[in-house]
């Protein structure tokens, strides 16, 4: 699921990378990818504004800047890369739901520290910011995007089920998990074939969001069997229960063609999935809306660059970063890539207040900026993702093969302890 997706060092996705960049020696004098007055940029397709990118190379012409759009699993290339000691980039990408495993290597990066980082700290979201930040103080990326959720509905299906409409009366009534799920009742009652939730996980995995803390704490101790895990699982089975969950699968030609009829007229997503269901239900332009996530902010997404050790000329590296990632060329970022900006001074500008025909004129920044500042900080661990994975595939058997509430729970509390002993997490 893409909420908690995180890169790791010792979990079975990615034992290999990350045992090949713990190896490297940092600070020795290694081959780079740059060779005289070039510096080479990593990213991959989406990951910044091309035409920001472009303007860089423009302005720096200090340096000879050559990016590169990586293809296929980014993280592999750059680890193997590094790994290897030859044509490393200068300047990288580093995805969002990585970054746990990156921070455990931050000797292999520039601590931007060192480099002026702190002046800037202000300019950015301060979660985001310290998603970041190693646990040894180093900053090891500057925010390029974020992700704030926020509840995509169909007012007029909603007008239907007695429900209300208004982005703002939506936001206020249907605030908190429980009114949500007794919204969903009364649109399956009175809106035939209709569900609220395509599944449970989608309202587990934004109440898992919502928190400060997920499966392993800082000390390195599973504490995936606690209450705010708990919490998230009961509110998701309750959705289940209530007869509020379809059995469609996300993404599949039969989850779209209810989404388009107005079967499936809730769903949640981060800014970036409005691009998606442009380009899944073009047809409904004009008949959708957003308001606030129930139950609080929730973020899902953004990525950072970094620059690495092998980068002959950090400071001029430093320079490019931070203008690349200003306010204003966040703001570019935005139109030009849908890249939600981690600046909040990005926020009140014009380009970032337009009204979008297919949310019916509605300016959705005035939804999802408030969101993306309400984001609790929290600690994400490299751990995370196989844990979330022994839950959420326990919560996809009780909604789609119907499997015993109980008995899933505590076969996922198994499991969950059996990968964190595999993983040297202390139970």
């Amino acid at each position: 699921m893409g909420l908690s997706r995180r890169g790791l060092l010792r979990a079975g996705l990615a034992t290999t990378a990350g045992a090949a960049l713990g190896g490297l020696t940092a600070g020795c004098s290694v081959p780079s990818g740059s060779t005289g007055r070039d510096m080479t940029l990593w990213y991959w397709t989406g990951g910044l504004s091309d035409k920001v990118v472009d303007g860089a190379r423009t302005r720096f012409t200090e340096v000879a800047l050559k990016p590169a759009q990586i293809g296929g699993y980014f993280k592999s290339k750059l680890l193997t890369t590094m790994a290897g000691r030859a044509y490393v980039p200068d300047i990288t990408g580093l995805k969002g739901e990585d970054m746990a495993s990156y921070l455990l290597n931050a000797d292999q990066f520039i601590d931007l520290r060192t480099l002026g980082a702190d002046k800037l700290k202000d300019r950015y979201l301060p979660w985001k910011w310290a998603e970041g930040v190693a646990p040894g103080g180093e900053v090891v990326g500057l925010p390029i995007d974020t992700g704030p959720v926020a509840h995509y509905y169909r007012p007029a299906v909603f007008e239907r089920a007695g429900l209300p409409t208004d982005p703002a009366d939506v936001s206020a009534e249907l605030d908190t998990w429980d009114r949500y799920l007794a919204a969903g009742e009364r649109l399956r009652k009175r809106v035939p074939g209709a569900h609220m939730l395509i599944d449970a996980l989608s309202v587990y995995q934004y109440v898992i969001a919502q928190g400060t803390r997920r499966y392993v704490d800082r000390e390195r101790r599973f504490i995936g069997d606690q209450e705010h895990v708990r919490r998230a699982w009961d509110i998701s089975v309750e959705a289940y229960r209530r007869g509020l969950c379809s059995t469609l699968v996300t993404g599949t030609p039969d989850a779209n063609a209810a989404t388009e009829k107005g079967l499936l007229p809730s769903q949640f997503g981060a800014s970036w999935a409005a691009g998606d269901l442009k380009l899944t239900v073009p047809r409904t332009e004009g008949e959708w809306r957003v308001a606030a996530l129930p139950g609080g902010a929730a973020n899902n997404g953004g990525s950072f660059l970094a620059i690495t050790k092998f980068c002959r000329e950090p400071e001029r590296a430093f320079e490019i970063i931070s203008w690349l990632l200003n306010p204003d060329n966040q703001t570019r970022g935005f139109v030009d890539a849908t890249l939600f900006p981690s600046t909040p001074a990005s926020f009140a500008q014009r380009a970032m207040r337009e009204p979008d025909p297919y949310f019916g004129g509605q300016i959705t920044i005035e939804v999802f900026g408030p969101a993306a500042e309400k984001v609790p900080v929290a600690y994400h661990s490299p751990y995370d993702y196989p844990l979330d994975r022994a839950v959420s595939d326990e919560l996809t058997n009780v909604n789609a093969l119907g499997k015993d509430p109980r008995r899933a729970w505590k076969d996922a509390m198994d499991k969950c302890r059996r990968v964190a002993a595999h993983l040297g997490v202390r139970i």
